[in-house]
């Protein structure tokens, strides 16, 4: 349970930020060089990397170096783990709203007999 928890935290920080959001979702795509995921962006190329190395120390992208070209790929299992862990407490908190919706519905009805 731990090791899954620090996964997900890893997954969790990795997404917080737009830009690696954004790289995640160019990779949804298909492969791309470290190049070709920092194009969009005004930073440098080791201001790319950092957020790289981000998702994968997140095990986000897997990283496969052919001489000076580092291709990566989406790896999807720590988003389907983080989707998982996400469905499971928004059926949660959609019960208790529920419960919720109930109680309210239930204090605003008329508490008079009519006639």
């Amino acid at each position: 349970m731990v090791k899954q928890a620090k996964g997900l935290n890893g997954v969790f920080h990795a997404l917080a930020d737009p830009t690696r959001r954004s790289m995640v979702a160019r990779l949804a795509c298909g492969p791309a060089t470290i190049g070709e995921l920092g194009e969009p962006y005004d930073m440098t190329k080791p201001a790319v990397t950092k957020h790289i190395k981000v998702l994968e120390r997140a095990g986000l992208l897997t990283r496969e170096i052919d001489g000076r070209l580092h291709r990566c790929t989406i790896d999807p299992r720590p988003l389907a783990e983080a989707g998982h862990w996400v469905s499971e407490v928004r059926a949660f908190w959609e019960d208790r709203f529920d419960d919720l919706a109930n109680y309210l519905d239930s204090i605003q009805k008329p508490r008079f007999k009519s006639k």
